[in-house]
């Protein structure tokens, strides 16, 4: 089993922002990270204290979303600081993780 020392990044978006298909983008083409996961959230509220929900009865098109990717931690405090150069993104959080391999 190895194991590597890694950056988590999580990127907060809103679906009414419309920035999800220029964070893609950004992240799939210019740089070629090897992963990326987004969630969409069925409930959430941000600084504004407006809270988003999603229902049954009334599907909101303003939901949260998560964009999350991990790499080396060089790696990714580069490819964040490119990524607010061009969208902007406005809440990343970032945490060290392991990862591990079964080889």
């Amino acid at each position: 089993m190895a194991e590597q020392l890694i950056t988590i990044a999580r990127i907060y978006l809103r679906e009414s922002e419309r920035l999800l298909p220029k964070v893609i983008k950004f992240l799939h083409d210019d740089e070629k990270v090897s992963g990326v996961t987004v969630l969409r959230g069925i409930a959430g509220f941000s600084a504004d204290g407006k809270i988003h929900t999603a229902s049954l009865v009334d599907l909101s098109m303003d939901l949260p979303l998560v964009v999350e990717f991990f790499d080396e931690p060089g790696r990714v405090k580069t490819v964040l600081a490119r990524l607010m150069e061009h969208v902007p993104v406005t809440h990343v959080v970032t945490w060290s993780a392991e990862k591990i391999s079964i080889e």
